[in-house]
């Protein structure tokens, strides 16, 4: 097994938020955490619609960066966007 591999079977057994987010920040830098952070509220925003040159200007992030995301919820495998669309549309 390789190390991101024991990463992830340790945040899937980690099920108590608090552990989570103690686990997260002893991992990550807090520069990283905004990061992670950032990425995430840009996906939920690309997947409701909002267009790519408004997040950037919101944001302050390349368009590079949010045309990768763009690319990820295109995709057909998509985790992000699978679980965007459990989020946002089986909620209504």
């Amino acid at each position: 097994m390789d190390n991101l591999d024991e990463i992830i079977d340790i945040f899937n057994r980690t099920t108590d938020k608090k552990k989570t987010r103690a686990l997260f920040s002893e991992l990550f830098t807090d520069a990283e955490l905004q990061d992670i952070s950032k990425r995430w509220y840009l996906m939920k925003e690309l997947y409701q619609g909002k267009p790519q040159r408004k997040i950037a200007r919101e944001m302050e992030v390349s368009l590079c960066k949010i045309t990768r995301g763009s690319k990820i919820l295109k995709r057909a495998d998509s985790e992000f966007r699978d679980i965007l669309s459990r989020m946002y549309d089986e909620a209504d």
